[in-house]
């Protein structure tokens, strides 16, 4: 294990760090590493690290956290686009919908004019055979 004690100023306190070349639990196999990153281009997939060297490790370490985000971004992207193909195509159902409640608006207005001139007409045919049959008894009464 190599341990690091380091004063980063004068008024800060000490920063401790501990690092083991023997500690490879959270480095894969190399088996294992085709699987993991399988998605992956071969050219963005982790190589792996050279034991020996502190930084290979920590530069491996790195790539595989990179690689695990990219993944999981890659993973929301997909999730998100499915999302947008919902809505637009929730977007076009609703601008039919939409056309059909205009469609069905003029229509109602069409038939709402139809109705009140029907009804007008209606009360003067009325009208005009209530003088009629007023007309027809006074005529009658006359005779």
């Amino acid at each position: 294990m190599i341990t690091s004690t380091r004063r980063v100023s004068p008024d800060k306190s000490e920063v401790r760090i501990a690092f083991s070349l023997d500690d490879t639990s959270d480095i894969k196999d190399v088996e294992d590493l085709s699987q993991a990153f399988s998605d992956l281009e071969q050219r963005l997939q982790p190589v792996p690290p050279c034991m020996s060297l502190r930084e290979s490790v920590q530069v491996y370490k790195e790539h595989c956290r990179m690689a695990r985000e990219f993944h999981h971004v890659k993973h929301e992207i997909s999730v998100l686009e499915e999302r947008k193909r919902k809505l637009l195509a929730e977007l076009v159902e609703d601008e039919k919908v939409a056309v059909e409640i205009a469609r069905l608006e003029e229509e109602f207005q069409r038939l709402t004019e139809e109705n009140q001139t029907l009804v007008t007409l209606h009360s003067e045919r009325r009208q005009q055979l209530e003088r009629l049959c007023l007309t027809n008894r006074t005529r009658q009464d006359s005779s």
